[in-house]
């Protein structure tokens, strides 16, 4: 057998080089680059042999670990999956950062490979700079943190390990049905390390995305509950984009007449003005979708995880509903007591079709009347103007708080309003992205996709602080051609915008909308929803009474954004709104930043949704219990299973 003698580093490089991936007779590197944050633990052996063994691999300079993690996750995200970049740090806290990320990717089902830097295997210096030593066991290190969020966790504690290793970790990243984040613990002496490795490993390893075909009995019986249905339902989910079926789930409900709801990760598959197209559903979603699906007998959920968020806790749907579920996970297929059919939607789609032989949804005019609702109700909202006279509706101390915000922040701009204006004002091709906050519902009901694929939302672990950091990598995975608009909260901005100075250093144009509304305002109004009084939800200074009960605090974004060299605009104004997107159409080399000053209060609310939120059972707040007696009456109506 011939060998090569190179460390595990050089090995692990190499590897990575050639890792390429085939679907529908299309073959290309899997692997894009590799983005790094050198500390001791990784900056030796594996930064020795990224200056080796890189050929057509890139290599990134990060700034915050979880931040350039999240990079990868939402490039892996845009790329449908099919590419991934790998994420390395060093030892400690430089691992620890990414345990977050890791998570994210998980609950996403996005591929991500962390190569954190770990100790020493050999134990001789312990403990060594930023080792934690746990006395039960001293093989513990802060990597360990990592297994409970990733689909596979290794540790190659001798260089010939990373042979096996690195095949299972590839099988999971290249798996539709159980991808996610993979994390392989390097050692730093282990790293450099040599071996005399097979030749036949660094060989070009093809990984063949498999599109699982249905079971024929699983198609029948789905036909059949369908064939049933008298106000059947579809929801799209995320693996109808990841599966690349947006043509085949188009036709499918063209040719049943059966509307459908958009997840999250669904939503940009078909375009918002398709006929049969009733926009986001559940806690988030819109009119349209939620009335419908309450009336539902038959609920088709293509490629999705039905999280609480799409069932509105599983209260939105009628007991009596019946499901069928077609995706390639078999753990998802089954949700909701489900006829499963485990299988890719852009294979089952079509058999399914076929086997329903000609049947038509009777609906009668309901969907045409549910999107007429919702558009006009979209409309009223692009359309929002406060004044002095006219503040939010939800109870005095809101309007006191809203009063208080245009005196100290001079603008009264409506959060919806401003989005939807965004949203007309973008190219048709623009990416928009997301994560936290009241943004991805706002988006969910009033964001209308205007091509394929142009909809960016992690809301899986709606990860505050993915927004900024995700839209560089959304800006790697789609070129220059186009622009990727970051929406983004103010909490989430100061939670996280390391990579914007990233975005300067690369000369990446990406559009940073900072929504500065001077609090967390989702988390907000969940808190005074549920009858508590603000208590650490609002960006204000202490004030006399000793709580932060003062003025708001006037945050500029916009010179945050100039001094790491971005452009930067202040908008109060429509006024202000308009030329800065007309500004910005104009740069080309570096990101642009809005400081968008907009209302508290002024997001979208409600539509026929619930959420089953820890309210109190026992409280001295009458507010309290008047919201718990409406949390049991809802759990009433809500599915068990």
């Amino acid at each position: 057998m011939e060998t090569v003698r190179l460390t595990m580093a050089q090995a692990l490089v190499r590897f990575l080089e050639n890792q390429y991936i085939s679907y529908d007779g299309k073959e290309h590197p899997f692997v894009e680059g590799v983005i790094m944050l050198p500390g001791h633990g990784n900056v030796l052996g594996l930064g020795q042999a990224l200056a080796q063994e890189t050929h057509h691999l890139k290599v990134w300079q990060g700034k915050n670990e979880q931040g350039m993690a999240h990079t990868a996750i939402a490039f892996a995200k845009q790329c449908k999956r099919k590419k991934i970049i790998a994420v390395t740090s060093s030892v400690g806290p430089g691992a620890a950062n990414m345990v977050t990320a890791a998570a994210t990717a998980t609950a996403n089902n996005i591929p991500v490979l962390i190569l954190p830097g770990d100790v020493y295997a050999c134990r001789q210096p312990d403990p060594v700079l930023q080792q934690i030593e746990q006395t039960h066991d001293l093989s513990i290190s802060t990597n360990d943190a990592f297994r409970a969020v990733c689909r596979y966790w290794d540790r190659i504690v001798r260089p010939e390990q990373l042979m096996s290793a690195m095949i299972s970790a590839f099988r999971t990243l290249t798996d539709p049905a159980n991808t996610g984040a993979v994390c392989i613990a390097i050692p730093q002496d282990v790293e450099g390390e040599a071996y005399d490795y097979p030749v036949s490993f660094f060989q070009k390893r093809v990984h063949r995305l498999a599109r699982r075909v249905a079971d024929e009995e699983a198609i029948a019986e789905a036909a059949a509950v369908i064939k049933s249905a008298k106000r059947p339902l579809l929801i799209c989910g995320g693996g109808v984009r990841y599966s690349e079926a947006h043509k085949e789930f188009r036709q499918f409900a063209e040719k049943t007449g059966i509307p459908f709801g958009e997840t999250q990760a669904g939503k940009g598959a078909v375009l918002y003005d398709h006929p049969l197209n009733l926009g986001g559903i559940g806690v988030t979603g819109c009119s349209g979708a939620n009335e419908i699906a309450k009336e539902a007998d038959v609920i088709i959920g293509v490629g999705t995880r039905y999280t609480d968020f799409t069932t509105s806790s599983k209260w939105l749907f009628k007991d009596t509903a019946r499901f069928v579920n077609i995706n390639v996970s078999e753990f998802q297929a089954l949700k909701m007591d489900a006829v499963p059919v485990v299988a890719d939607a852009k294979k089952a789609l079509p058999v399914l079709l076929k086997a329903l032989g000609g049947y038509k949804a009777p609906y009668t005019g309901q969907i045409e009347k549910a999107r007429e609702k919702w558009f006009k109700e979209l409309d009223r909202l692009r359309s929002i103007t406060f004044s002095d006279s006219y503040v939010p509706e939800v109870n005095d101390a809101n309007a006191q708080s809203a009063r208080r915000f245009v005196k100290d922040m001079q603008s009264s701009l409506a959060q919806t309003t401003v989005l939807g204006a965004i949203n007309l004002m973008m190219d048709k091709d623009d990416v928009a992205i997301g994560s936290a906050g009241s943004l991805p519902g706002d988006m969910q009901r009033m964001w209308c996709a205007r091509s394929l694929d142009s909809y960016n939302m992690e809301y899986g672990y709606s990860c505050m602080g993915y927004e900024i950091s995700g839209a560089l990598g959304v800006k790697y995975a789609i070129g220059d051609d186009h622009d990727v608009y970051s929406m983004v909260g103010d909490g989430s901005f100061i939670m996280l915008h390391s990579e914007l100075l990233t975005a300067v250093q690369e000369h990446k144009k990406i559009i940073v909308c900072v929504f500065n509304n001077a609090s967390f305002g989702c988390i907000n109004n969940l808190q005074v929803g549920h009858g508590n009084d603000t208590l650490c939800t609002e960006l204000r200074f202490r004030g006399e009474d000793g709580k932060h009960s003062g003025v708001f605090m006037p945050v500029d974004f916009a010179k945050i954004g100039e001094a790491y060299g971005c452009k930067s605009y202040v908008i109060r104004t429509m006024d202000d709104l308009k030329k800065a997107m007309n500004g910005a159409r104009r740069i080309k080399d570096r990101p642009v930043v809005f400081d968008i000053r907009v209302m508290p209060k002024s997001m979208t609310e409600g539509y026929g949704s619930w959420w089953r939120c820890g309210d109190t059972q026992a409280s001295e707040n009458p507010r309290n219990l008047t919201a718990y007696e409406d949390h049991l009456e809802h759990v009433k109506d809500a599915r068990k299973y």
